[in-house]
């Protein structure tokens, strides 16, 4: 173990470069939001002031937010989805609630006070092309050097993979829902 560390140690001591970074939590498994939620107890557990947009998701309540908003002035949350695509049945308002959600997340990201943003499901507003990937990913691109962004939901398209400094691919092996167990208060919302 002794040389394990020492090679272990040595590793570490290259990576001297610090800055902000795009995450990607994608695929069909279970966990893409949560492990976002995760990141961002963490960052606010180091006192950064943090920012938080949902796409896709409508203005039910959910445990994280619940929780999240116990934080105070620490979080600025929006949800500007109008709730999954298949419950909407309207192109034209999933676009503009896509845009309104985008145009938040900018200003989010504009805030110099901010250091981290989570951008829930936006990988499902470009997966419908509710929103331009080119411009998305550019502004992504051009934030400031020290913010983190984490972007969920599945079918990240392969701009985003691209432009992400990390991406993490859930894989679904079993899931309760496949055996008639509905979304459950504190494990889905």
């Amino acid at each position: 173990m002794a040389n394990r560390k020492a090679v272990q140690d040595a590793e570490v001591a290259k990576k001297t470069a610090e800055k902000g970074l795009l995450i990607v939590h994608t695929g069909k498994g279970k966990g893409k939001s949560t492990a976002a939620w995760g990141l961002l107890l963490r960052a606010l557990g180091r006192g950064f002031k943090c920012g938080v947009v949902q796409f896709g998701k409508g203005a039910w309540q959910t445990g994280e937010r619940a929780a999240l908003e116990r934080f105070g002035d620490q979080v600025e949350w929006h949800t500007l989805g109008e709730g999954f695509t298949w419950e909407t049945q309207d192109r034209a308002r999933d676009v503009a609630a896509a845009e309104r959600a985008w145009a938040k997340a900018r200003d989010l990201m504009a805030n110099p006070a901010i250091r981290l943003v989570v951008l829930d499901e936006l990988n499902i507003a470009l997966r419908y092309d509710h929103l331009p990937i080119a411009d998305v990913v550019a502004a992504l691109k051009a934030r400031r050097a020290d913010q983190h962004v984490v972007v969920t939901g599945r079918n990240a398209k392969p701009e985003m993979i691209e432009a992400a400094d990390l991406v993490t691919e859930m894989t679904l092996v079993k899931h309760h829902f496949a055996a008639g167990v509905k979304a459950q208060e504190g494990i889905e919302f």
